[in-house]
């Protein structure tokens, strides 16, 4: 029983991982393609069709779709604290 726990542990954290780690357009072909099964419960297939539609940057950190107002705004020089250490 216990190494059927460890077991499905692993499989979720494996699948996890790969969704993490794929390409943004190999998760949407990977999306439509299991939206094409009809047989999901309803919540799942709504996830798989927005996991299908939705346009992501590669790397997920979203700071490619900024606004460039924005993004100049981070430009913008910063000052320098430097705080002696004291003995």
């Amino acid at each position: 029983m216990q190494t059927i726990v460890v077991t499905l542990i692993v499989f979720a954290c494996f699948a996890y991982a790969a969704q993490a780690l794929m390409p943004a357009a190999l998760r949407r072909a990977l999306a439509r393609w299991l939206t094409s099964w009809p047989h999901w419960p309803a919540p799942v297939a709504r996830r798989l069709q927005r996991a299908a539609r939705r346009f992501e940057s590669g790397c997920g950190c979203e700071g490619c779709d900024r606004p460039a107002k924005a993004a100049t705004a981070v430009n913008q020089p910063q000052s320098i604290h430097i705080q002696r250490r004291r003995p």
